[in-house]
């Protein structure tokens, strides 16, 4: 059946300005990180892309080799938004990123300006594109010169390949640096995506000010905590679970009391514990976008819900702390 977007779309998500840019993103946002590739049946992939823009979520973001196999995210991505999507590309906020492992050799990783632009193209082709909304670096390169990463962004977006460009997994410093470079050049960051969750607080220690002090927007990732800020393990840790499955978490992270205490307070709040993660991640103005994951409708639909919680209060924010102070990575 054809795809018609749902007319009350844009009634559904409130949407926020990327730092001083022009550009506003939804405050939820969807990473296609997991469950796009090829291990994963495209019907299902399709329902949530469909469901998503539904309720207003603009903004899908990948990377070169998210999806197993690599690339596969973006193939898949790229034939649904040909089949579904078409007539709404300009309602629509695509990101994609270079810097990890690509293809085999000394071309296919980190931040030189032969592996940025490679990769950039890859990507186009593998989408069915003609440009990116938002073209990031996805982590510093510690042998290649900043300004030889920050040179091939510049390059990206004159080409008009890429609209925007962004860095993610850089530090408050090299966040600095690549801002200023970038100034020079006369293409602006837009925005930096770094992990942030309630008990991964690194950008609280200087990044988040190195963002505002940049005008660039910041998008979050992993807020979930790869799941232990869910209700999924808090009778314990399920065979089918990420924890037992994935390299990406372990069984031995798993804290109950931990989850369970903030479980608690989410339903005070009328939420779950997902939904309540999410919204602690909105709470800074300076955060402009969250990104969420989903393997399945019902879990985009629930976490989505998430913006429609209360705001917190001085009470239950200093519970939070509380419960994660000794858990909590800065």
């Amino acid at each position: 059946m054809t795809y018609q977007a749902d007319d009350r779309r844009y009634e559904r998500q409130p949407y926020n300005r990327s730092g001083r840019s022009g550009l506003k993103l939804p405050a939820v946002s969807l990473g296609l990180w997991h469950n796009f590739g090829d291990t994963r049946p495209i019907e299902n992939s399709r329902a949530i892309l469909r469901r998503a823009f539904d309720l207003g979520v603009t903004h899908f973001d990948l990377a070169n080799n998210y999806g197993v196999p690599y690339g596969s995210a973006e193939t898949n991505f790229g034939r649904i938004l040909r089949e579904d999507f078409t007539p709404y590309r300009d309602e629509l906020i695509i990101s994609t990123k270079a810097g990890y492992d690509m293809w085999p050799g000394p071309y296919g990783e980190w931040g030189s300006r032969k592996y940025v632009l490679a990769s950039l193209d890859q990507s186009l082709k593998r989408m069915g594109l003609e440009y990116v909304d938002i073209f990031y670096s996805h982590r510093p390169d510690p042998e290649t010169p900043l300004e030889e990463t920050m040179g091939a962004l510049d390059r990206a977006v004159r080409s008009g390949k890429a609209l925007y460009a962004g860095i993610s997994n850089y530090s408050a410093e090299q966040t600095a640096q690549a801002a200023r470079i970038m100034r020079e050049l006369g293409t602006p960051l837009l925005i930096h995506q770094p992990s942030y969750s309630m008990i991964n607080r690194w950008i609280e220690d200087g990044l988040l000010d190195a963002v505002e002090e940049a005008g660039m927007g910041c998008i979050v990732f992993s807020p979930l905590a790869q799941g232990l800020l869910t209700d999924r393990y808090l009778g314990g840790v399920p065979a089918d679970s990420r924890a037992a499955t994935s390299r990406f978490l372990s069984a031995d992270r798993i804290d109950l009391d931990l989850a369970r205490g903030l479980d608690e307070i989410a339903r005070g709040r009328g939420q779950t514990l997902a939904q309540m993660a999410l919204s602690w991640t909105l709470r800074d103005p300076r955060v402009t976008s969250v990104l969420i994951g989903a393997s399945s409708v019902k879990q985009l639909e629930d976490n989505v819900a998430c913006v429609d919680g209360p705001a917190f209060t001085e009470d239950e924010l200093g519970a939070i702390d509380k419960i994660t102070e000794r858990y909590t990575a800065r």
